[in-house]
């Protein structure tokens, strides 16, 4: 008996940010300057991943319209805020270990918090518009108003500060080339979580139950699974990926604002659209080629920097109008 052929994998898709990179070096003409824009934007696209993956997740596996996403994003901000304050001393600290440790505090507690508000989410507002997208899209952006409006009145209407931590503060210099450390940090960051979450999804058995139960729910619950339970944990998992993503694009910054998760969803949304929804290696793709050519044109034609991601989702979209990688079921 013959094996069954393996389907084959679309590597054309990831061909492209190289394309873009490829093309922006002559334009730039310097090689040092197209390096750290590179890098740049690498970080970039990895700050902008972590924060739209867990969106990506929700609807591609759950089918849910959270335009809520963003809340998520701003309370790790905050969350970030509250638990960096007390720990100056390891954030001051010239101890790149120090440092890590007051930034992993923050990760862990802004994603837990996250994490916890994704579940009140699903539990009291997503849960009963299930599989009524209209519904979900006000109640989930009226949600976002609610969480925004609470920021508001616990830390005030002003921009509060969020400092990088001082071991990475600074560039590294490779020949004429700065490559700002924070930016390095971030780009391994997002590798890592991009490669955990491929993992799960496509080499374990809680994987392989997820994507089952978005093929036949009803199949999986037969063989005696809680698949209801299983979407929750997706749920509170992608909202804990943006309380992370919320982190580190707040310290890119080094400030926070209430507004700052409402702010980065048109590139949230940008990303997950031109990577198809519901792919996590397709949103992977198109945040690090929206980011890229963020930089690359904000350096080139500063005018045309504003709506490059628009025109890029345009041409992405004319190529292949489900996205760079079309994964996601609807009935």
């Amino acid at each position: 008996m013959s094996a069954l052929p393996k389907p084959k994998t679309d590597f054309i898709p990831w061909l492209l940010p190289i394309v873009v990179a490829a093309i922006a070096l002559p334009l730039i003409g310097s090689g040092s300057t197209w390096v750290t824009l590179t890098v740049a934007g690498l970080a970039m696209g990895m700050m902008i991943f972590l924060m739209a993956s867990g969106l990506t997740l929700v609807f591609g596996l759950m089918d849910v319209l959270n335009f809520g996403h963003g809340a998520f994003i701003s309370v790790g901000a905050y969350v970030a805020v509250a638990v960096l304050a007390p720990l100056t001393g390891l954030v001051q600290s010239p101890l790149i270990g120090d440092n890590l440790l007051a930034i992993l505090a923050a990760i862990i507690a802004a994603a837990l918090v996250s994490g916890g508000l994704g579940w009140a989410f699903e539990r009291y507002m997503v849960r009963p518009v299930y599989g009524q997208h209209l519904k979900q899209i006000l109640i989930t952006m009226g949600g976002f108003i609610v969480v925004e409006q609470a920021l508001h009145a616990i830390f005030g209407p002003t921009q509060i500060p969020l400092p990088l931590p001082q071991g990475f503060r600074g560039a590294i210099m490779l020949g004429d080339s700065a490559i700002e450390k924070y930016r390095v940090a971030a780009i391994i960051l997002g590798l890592a979580v991009f490669a955990v979450m491929v993992t799960v999804l496509t080499k374990t058995k809680l994987g392989l139950l997820i994507r089952a139960g978005v093929e036949n729910a009803e199949m999986v619950e037969a063989l005696g699974y809680r698949i209801r339970r299983l979407f929750v944990g997706v749920f509170v998992a992608g909202s804990g990926l943006a309380g992370l993503g919320g982190v580190m694009w707040a310290l890119y910054r080094e400030q926070v604002t209430a507004q700052m998760g409402m702010e980065v969803m048109v590139l949230v949304f940008i990303c997950i659209i031109i990577g198809g929804l519901g792919s996590v290696a397709g949103c992977f793709i198109g945040a690090v080629m929206v980011a890229l050519l963020a930089n690359y044109t904000g350096f080139l034609v500063p005018k045309v920097a504003l709506i490059s991601n628009i025109l890029l989702m345009v041409v992405i979209l004319l190529w292949r109008p489900q996205g760079l990688y079309a994964v996601a079921k609807r009935g």
